[in-house]
This record gives structure tokens, sequence and C-alpha cells, in this order.
């Protein structure tokens, strides 16, 4: 017997969407939920974007991108062939067969989880949940939010999902026969990385955990349909746990290289080539590099979810709580460096003028979400230096949650660059020239060893 026969509500939903019949909605048109639903549509299944912002449906609706590494063209070809869409009508949901969320889940002023949009979005859907609709949150979260948070908010509408346990061994999903409830619920972790070419969306294996068999099965064929592989786990906690550990054990192994460089700094010993040459040992070393500061809206973040998640079962997570610390306070030790810097050729950061080069978190993005190049900005304002930047993909500095800075780019020329006491590195973005940069600047903090092959006027750079 086929397994999805014992599950006929999973049945119906997987008929549709191998007969390429399935509406797929996608809420929250960002960096993850814009590239999913492009995804979605250009293998041939009917999508529909959903947004709060007028001005994303708007561009959508001409064939134009708001995300640099996403071309006009790829709108053009998702319209096409799955007849892509965007819409701030919530109530279009319900024409949906499924409902993927992918919405921000940032930290509150107290760093603890600010669910808000998960829960606003949640909200939205239930007056326009069906029968037979399968949900599934791909924003990253502490474990337990899609069964704790989003499915009593789902049948608050009438309908129900049963929290069934299943099982998998990675061949299949097995359980005796369930009740199958009104609707499909799941949680699938969204496995982005902006800027990253070696490795494109559909290539990224797609976990998935279900509130139950049925959900399970249904959201596998669902994505089985776009990515190369799927793997399914036990329940939606797994999942969710799945992707905090993956970004927590980057947040951790980040913090050790990043506290290694503290300590090489004192010893005079260079960090970056130590990195270099112990990555040459073929096994059982990754190689992790320090920055300024965690940034993007993954590592900075869901590593605090989890630890605040912890609390609930009264277990201090001191490795974890001692990595973010870590990171948090590097912004603090770039300030440092610089006004050290500036002390040793008789200046001091208050009335210094400072040029910031670099907003994104991580190099040739137009992503500042988290950006650690934000908070350094704040503690240069906040010690009196006169702060302006640049970066290629941020032409002006908008308003964010917490930063408004109300700048305008300044344009890094040999003039310009000498008109400043210091030039900070804090993005290496590759359309800098480093060479001209150093050439033309008085001195140089660089955060990123983005000047590690410029060979003259190395007395002008402090690496930090």
């Amino acid at each position: 017997m086929n397994e999805t026969e014992s599950f006929p509500l999973a049945t119906t939903f997987i008929d549709k969407v191998r007969s390429k019949t399935a509406h797929v909605g996608v809420i929250g048109l960002g960096y993850v939920g814009l590239p999913l639903g492009l995804l979605f549509a250009r293998n041939g299944l009917p999508t529909t974007g959903f947004d709060i912002d007028p001005a994303k449906v708007e561009k959508l609706a001409k064939g134009e991108s708001y995300i640099r590494h996403i071309p006009a063209s790829a709108i053009t070809e998702a319209v096409g062939k799955g007849g892509f869409g965007a819409t701030t009508d919530f109530a279009r949901l319900e024409a949906m067969d499924a409902i993927l969320i992918c919405v921000p889940t940032p930290l509150d002023a107290h760093r603890e989880p600010d669910l808000s949009f998960v829960r606003n979005t949640a909200e939205s859907v239930t007056p326009h949940l069906r029968r037979g609709q399968l949900v599934v949150l791909e924003s990253t979260t502490y474990p337990g939010t899609t069964e704790e948070v989003v499915l009593p908010i789902l049948e608050k509408s009438g309908l129900s999902c049963p929290i069934l346990p299943y099982a998998t061994d990675g061949s299949g999903i097995s359980a005796p026969p369930q009740p199958s409830g009104d609707f499909l619920v799941a949680f699938s972790p969204e496995r982005e990385d902006p800027g990253n070419r070696q490795f494109q969306t559909h290539q990224i294996p797609k976990v998935i955990g279900g509130i139950n068999a049925a959900s399970a099965l249904a959201a596998q064929a669902l994505y089985g349909q776009v990515f190369e592989k799927t793997i399914v786990v036990s329940s939606t906690q797994t999942a969710e746990m799945t992707k905090i550990l993956e970004n927590t054990y980057r947040c951790v192994n980040i913090a050790l290289v990043n506290e290694l460089k503290l300590l090489c700094l004192r010893m005079g010993i260079d960090i970056w080539e130590v990195i270099e040459a112990a990555r040459t040992k073929p096994f059982g070393f990754t190689p992790f590099y320090p920055g300024p500061g965690l940034g993007g809206h993954c590592i900075p973040i869901d590593p605090f979810y989890l630890t605040w998640k912890a609390h609930e079962y009264d277990f201090p997570t001191r490795f974890i709580e001692l990595a973010g610390e870590i990171n948090s306070a590097m912004p603090e030790h770039v300030i440092d460096s610089l006004q050290d810097a500036l002390n040793k050729q008789k200046q001091c950061l208050q009335e210094a003028r400072i040029l910031v080069l670099g907003i994104a978190y991580k190099k040739d993005i137009d992503d500042m979400r988290e950006s650690p190049s934000l908070r350094i900005i704040e503690l240069l304002k906040e010690s009196g230096a006169h702060v302006d930047y640049h970066d290629p993909y941020f032409p002006v500095l908008l308003r964010t949650r917490k930063y408004d800075f109300r700048l305008s780019a300044v344009e890094p020329t040999a003039e310009a660059l000498a008109s400043y006491d210091a030039v900070l590195i804090a993005t290496d973005h590759s359309s800098y020239d480093y060479a001209a940069i150093v050439r033309s600047s008085r001195l140089v903090v660089d955060t990123r060893n983005a000047t590690k092959q410029v060979k003259e006027h190395r007395e002008r750079i402090v690496q930090c």
C-alpha cells in the first residue's frame, strides 16, 4: 500500500502538486521568500507572493527586482513559467493550496525573541484558512514555535490539525493510520545564503518536519518538486532545532576565532596567517574568520532564541551565551583599535573625521540586516567623531528598527580619502581598490584583512 493512502488529506494535496495544479503562496518577499517563490514558479507551479510592502509588489508587477543578486530576468522567467505574481491582498490566501511563511524573527530590545511578525502573519492567514491547505513556517525560530505559537492561532479558524507522532528513517515516513484533521502544518527552515554563488536555492537540501505524518508527506512532496534533496525529520521541533544548531555552530566558531584574534594581536601573531596554515589540514578543521562583529538575520540572532527557550527548562547555555557576548563586543574592539591608532598619531577620536567603508554585513551583497557596521557608526558618533560612509550597494542609509543616521554615501575618491583622519574597512567588498585606498589615506584600520595583498605603505595599515 502506498504510504500516502492512510492519509487522504495528504493524498489529495500530493495529487495537485504532481499535476502542477497546486497553487503556492509565499508570505514575505524578502531575501528568503522571493527566491523561494520564484523557484516554485520557474518549476511550473502557479505561485503568488504576499507582502505588506506595496513598493515591493509594485516593482515585481513591473518585472523589476529590488534584491541585487536576483536579476529582473529571473522574475520575467517566473512570470512566464508559473504565472508568478505578487499582491498585498491577503484575502487571496484562500485560493492557495500551500502557504509558506517567510517573515523576520528578530530580537527585541532585551535580546528576547520577537515573534510579532510570525504571530501577525498567522493571524492574517487564519480568516482565509480552508480544508486541505498546507501551511509551512520557514522563519528561523526556537524549537516549539510551530506547535506552540503558529498552530493554536491557525486553529482559531475552527479547523484542526492534530499533533501526532510519526517515524522516519531517511527512506520514508511511517505511522499507523491517524486522524486526518482539516489542514496540514509543517516547519522547513530557510537555508539561504545571499551572495553565495556556489549553492543555488534548489541545491541546498531541504529539511522538513511535520505536525503529523500527513503534514510531513505533503510538505516533502511540495518541496521535492523544486529541491534536489529533501530530508524529513520526526517533528517540527527537530527541524526547528536543526536550523538553530547550524547557526549556533557558526556563531560559536566565529567567537572562537574572534577571541583568538584578540590574543594574537597582543602576542604579535597574524591570526589570518594562522588560519591559512591550519586549513591545510585535510581533516578535523573547518576555517572560520574573525571580523568586526556578526551580521545577517541568522547567526547574531538564532543562538539567543535557543538560550531563551532553554530557560524554560531551567538549563543554562553558558557556552552559547559566552560566544554571543564575544561576538557582540567586537564593534567595541574596533573602536578601541581605531582610538589607539589615532592616539599614536597624536590625535583623539573625538572630532576626528572617519570614513567607514562597507555597510553590508558581508561582502558583495545588498543586505545590512544586523550589520556590525551600523553599531560601529553609532559608537563613533557617541565618541564625538564626524562619520561618513561608503557602500556601493547603499547610496543612502535608510532608517532601520535600531538606527536612523540619515547619511548619504561619500565616494572614496583619492581627494576624499586624503581628507579623513582614518578610513575604517568594515566590509571587504570586491569592488574596492584596496591599494588605491591605502595609497590615498593617512590611516587605514582593516577589520577584514582586505589589505593583505597591498605591498606599499604598509605602515599606514592597522589590522584589528
